[in-house]
């Protein structure tokens, strides 16, 4: 095997072995020492020579593959992807080290990658955060966008007000009134590239390195990665059926300046932050002079017999006592994630401060993008679109559930959700939810584990996203999910039917 042994006597902790078993293989296969097409050792045998535990191997194979290096072939192995290879087979005279190596801060930004990676690869069942692209009204989108005068693209394409076009910022605050209950000045809102970028302003202009702040356990793995980046320090929090509990977290945790948190929906066990908890986090950071920085990343999706019925939780922004929450919005779960929109809603005395960090970023959102959605907020189309994805999500949510009982023999079973995108099935904590995981996307079916959003959690579990695909592609998912649940439970000796889990929405 052409990587280094790792000593196991090592002081570094398990995760720095997964990394470097991972970074070892990933440089044997961009430098050619592991060709297309090599079959890697079986995981034991490969943990056997490289002195480190089954588990360190599995999860850099793993990662690995989610990235297509390599790719696993049921019943015959584990191989080095073919694209993969070719891609990384490009020479590399004239590369030339850097002369010195990164700064603290941009090494923090580095390490981030052990902990979080985007995908970015294609959508495919379960992923979660997928919503439904073939839906989208692109024809009315190009149809507003040809109705600009030449005169109004000219000055789109000039450079622009970094806080965001005064005619989107005016539409994003009469929509949240309208459907999120917020009473913001349009001043008040600043257009950001999404909500990533959104919680990267937050933490540049809020924290300083060692601030601790609250987050969710299990929680967004990407927050936790923006905010050590910026040196700050990650608080888990337990989370109960209201949500965060906070009261815990202030005994806990009596320093920290801020609590980040999803409380319509949260990531992702599901659960809605109720009013009393909603109130006593608002106490919080006023006794503490702390920061709320509000995460409403699927708050539109909330679900009822009819659109026009629905009673919506309200935005934890709309409160009385808010005037210490910053309220993070964006278009990439409403309309799509190509769009790269998203907004900061802050208080007045910081939009001036909000607008600088993002005018140093990347200066400002495209003008044609800000000001086609301006005009399609304005003029309806976020309305309607939204009322079709509701009612088109709600009936991909039933089907997942039917179709994973069916599939699995009454052995998965998923109760509904009012909200959101996904679903979690639960399982006894401590349950080692990655073996499943592992077996479903080697089968092409991306089903997360609740383990990877966990800090000190022993919750476990799956994830199902439903809202971006389609009848036949869940069926098809369910199948094989379903067909891997019946498997498992034959070798256990388990009875053909009834539920395993606990499952939220």
């Amino acid at each position: 095997m052409p990587i280094a042994r790792t000593n196991p006597a090592s002081p570094h902790p398990s995760s720095t072995l997964r990394q470097r078993v991972y970074e070892q293989l990933r440089s044997a296969i961009e430098q050619g020492r592991l060709r297309a097409g090599t079959r890697l050792p079986p995981s034991r045998e490969h943990a056997s020579s490289l002195g480190v535990s089954r588990n360190t191997v599995l999860w850099a194979v793993q990662r690995l593959q989610a990235e297509g290096y390599i790719e696993a072939r049921v019943g015959d192995g584990t191989y080095v992807s073919r694209a993969a290879a070719a891609a990384t087979a490009a020479p590399t005279q004239g590369l030339v080290a850097p002369p010195r190596g990164l700064s603290r801060r941009g090494q923090l930004i580095a390490d981030t990658a052990a902990r979080w990676r985007p995908p970015h690869v294609a959508a495919r069942a379960f992923r979660i955060g997928a919503p439904e692209v073939a839906a989208f009204p692109f024809a009315v989108w190009d149809r507003l966008a040809r109705q600009a005068t030449p005169g109004q693209r000219s000055a789109r394409a000039q450079y622009l007000d970094p806080a965001g076009d005064p005619a989107l910022r005016q539409a994003i605050a009469l929509w949240l009134w309208a459907s999120r209950g917020i009473r913001c000045d349009a001043a008040q809102v600043v257009v950001c590239s999404g909500s990533q970028q959104g919680i990267d302003l937050i933490a540049r202009l809020l924290l300083d390195v060692g601030d601790e702040v609250l987050v969710e356990d299990p929680g967004y793995p990407g927050i936790r990665a923006s905010l050590l980046g910026h040196g700050a320090v990650a608080r888990p929090v337990e989370m109960d059926a209201d949500g965060m509990r906070i009261d815990d977290a202030a005994i806990r945790w009596p320093a920290a300046r801020m609590a980040v948190v999803t409380p319509t929906h949260q990531f992702p066990t599901g659960v809605g932050m109720g009013l009393a908890r909603r109130q006593a986090l608002l106490q919080w950071a006023r006794a503490q002079d702390a920061w709320v920085v509000e995460d409403d990343y699927d708050g539109e999706f909330q679900y009822g017999k009819s659109d026009a019925t629905t009673q919506r939780v309200p935005a934890l922004c709309s409160l009385p006592g808010s005037e210490r929450v910053l309220y993070v919005g964006t278009f990439s779960k409403t309309l799509h994630p190509g769009l790269r929109l998203g907004f900061v809603v802050v208080p007045p005395a910081l939009v001036e401060a909000f607008a600088m960090a993002r005018a140093i970023t990347d200066r400002h959102a495209p003008g044609d993008a800000q000001a086609v959605l301006a005009r399609f907020i304005a003029e309806g189309h976020l309305l309607r679109h939204l009322r079709q994805m509701r009612e088109l999500y709600q009936a991909r949510q039933q089907l997942l559930i039917n179709a994973l009982a069916d599939a699995s023999d009454g052995a998965f079973q998923l109760l509904p959700s009012d909200r959101g995108m996904h679903l979690l099935h639960e399982v006894a904590p401590g349950s080692d939810d990655e073996i499943l995981s592992r077996k479903a996307l080697a089968a092409g079916v991306m089903l997360a584990p609740l383990s990877r959003y966990a800090m000190q959690s022993p919750r476990r579990g799956w994830l199902l996203g439903y809202a971006g695909f389609d009848d036949a592609e869940i069926r098809a998912a369910a199948r094989v999910v379903g067909g891997l649940v019946r498997m498992s439970r034959a070798a256990r000796g388990a009875p053909r039917a009834g539920p395993v889990s606990h499952a939220s929405g």
